[in-house]
């Protein structure tokens, strides 16, 4: 077995993906305190051919030297976009019709191994601050919740390897 080279990888140019077809999966990124966690978002996001992001309240938006160390040029890739207010972005993305979920836990959410996807449908996933997580306003405004199962001693992951793990799952279900 051989590690492949990076000019083996065949990756796209910055113009062939803003050309691709998009995963329909749009990130709300909500108080963001870490500018490492946005990088990786947003390399998350270049990875999976993420359509957008929102960068909402004090979450730091590129060009930012912090974020560049993370995302690794992804910043350049991916689209994005900045409003102070979480609760108009996610009001402006039920009135086109996507489908808004909040990755928290509260009652009644949905645990991810059990979330199917509807392929005919776009989805926004709302991440929230590193230690208050969603907040509530946001939760009550989201079309539902999904849950990541936890069965240690800690009740919350990184909102990088949060997202990291919806979106693969999420990833996964678009196209098989």
């Amino acid at each position: 077995m051989r590690k492949l080279e990076n000019s083996e990888l065949e990756r796209k140019s910055i113009e062939a993906f803003k050309q691709s077809e998009k995963t329909p999966l749009i990130l709300v990124l909500d108080d963001i305190r870490s500018l490492h966690n946005i990088g990786s978002v947003f390399r998350t996001a270049d990875a999976f051919l993420i359509e957008k992001i929102y960068l909402c309240g004090i979450t730091a938006t590129p060009p930012n030297k912090e974020i560049h160390k993370t995302a690794l040029g992804a910043t350049e890739t991916v689209t994005w976009e900045h409003n102070d207010s979480i609760l108009e972005v996610i009001n402006k993305l039920k009135e086109e019709s996507i489908t808004t979920l909040a990755i928290e836990q509260v009652e009644s959410a949905i645990f991810l191994h059990d979330f199917e996807v509807e392929k005919n449908k776009k989805y926004a996933l709302v991440f929230g601050n590193e230690v208050y997580g969603v907040s509530q306003e946001a939760v009550a405004l989201c079309d539902g919740c999904i849950e990541i199962p936890q069965l240690g001693t800690k009740h919350s992951l990184n909102i990088s390897v949060s997202a990291g793990i919806v979106v693969w799952e999420l990833f996964k279900q678009f196209n098989n």
